[in-house]
């Protein structure tokens, strides 16, 4: 058997196990205007606000004291005169003027930079009356504020700082300086080069006979002297001795087929012959070399052994 309880504002029954009402017994209770704010939400009311002056100088009254004011060194002050705009010509703003935006930063920082100024100002006359120093001797030692431990974790951090900052610069430096010696490694390599090239070229000159000197041989000295002397040398129009030389033994141009057969003329031409030197029959001493230098025959030989 489940109970049923009744809700006396709704007019609604639900049972004990069921924590949330159907959505018909809702419609039902929407149409019946039965459904209020305030039913289903509660509402905080809002918070009263007191401003008991009387009793709030009471309380001050209480724990004020009437103590002199080397005791208690307050200053109210507007803030001092702006020296700069005095010089420029512009107006002063009025104390408390309305024209000092909150909102911006550098104008709020001078109004306190300024009214600390007027503070400073009208302090150090009374300071100096009660006989109070004002500047720090030289002896003076303070306590800080922060433990050495703490001071030496600090220091180790900016040493630490410092020497990955130092080895950065010096990585950087060594990459530029490994640019720069590859540059000129680069450039030493392509002059090598160069030189290399010039060098055979001129070998290739000198051995098809352009050229009879042998200056690129003496190393890099002179070498601007060196080309432009190359160049008249590729320029010159007369042939060298041992391009005439070799003109005239295996000819330039024309023809080469048969130039050296015999023609009628070079037949009927004795005058280059010389009988002495022919066959080696005249002459004695193409002759005597020849008896010299003949061997002996076998029986020859044989009888000079006997004799032995």
């Amino acid at each position: 058997m489940i109970e049923i309880d009744e809700d006396p504002q709704l007019g609604l029954h639900f049972d004990e196990d069921d924590d949330e009402l159907s959505d018909d017994e809702l419609q039902e209770a929407f149409a019946k205007g039965l459904l209020k704010p305030g039913l289903n939400i509660p509402q905080d009311e809002q918070k009263k606000t007191i401003n008991n002056v009387e009793g709030l100088n009471k309380c001050l009254a209480e724990f004020k004291k009437n103590l002199p004011w080397i005791e208690r060194l307050d200053l109210t002050n507007p803030p001092a005169v702006n020296i700069i705009a005095k010089a420029e010509g512009r107006a002063q703003q009025p104390e408390g003027s309305k024209e000092i935006n909150a909102e911006d930063d550098f104008q709020r920082e001078m109004y306190f930079y300024r009214q600390a100024q007027a503070t400073v100002l009208a302090a150090l006359p009374k300071l100096q009356k009660f006989k109070i120093p004002t500047k720090r001797p030289d002896d003076y030692f303070a306590e800080m504020a922060k433990t050495d431990q703490h001071m030496q974790k600090i220091r180790k951090k900016l040493l630490l700082k410092q020497e990955v900052m130092e080895k950065s610069e010096k990585a950087k430096r060594l990459r530029e300086q490994r640019k720069y010696g590859k540059k000129v490694q680069t450039e030493v390599i392509q002059n090598r080069q160069k030189q290399k090239k010039a060098m055979l070229s001129a070998v290739k000159k000198y051995q098809k006979g352009m050229t009879d000197k042998l200056d690129f041989l003496e190393g890099d000295q002179n070498q601007g002297q060196k080309g432009s002397s190359t160049k008249k040398q590729i320029n010159k129009k007369n042939p060298n001795a041992k391009r005439k030389y070799k003109d005239k033994k295996f000819g330039f141009g024309g023809r080469k087929k048969g130039s050296k057969w015999n023609t009628k003329e070079s037949h009927d031409d004795v005058s280059a012959f010389k009988a002495k030197m022919a066959h080696g029959k005249g002459g004695g001493k193409v002759g005597n070399r020849v008896k010299m230098n003949k061997r002996p025959g076998k029986e020859a030989r044989r009888k000079m052994k006997a004799r032995k």
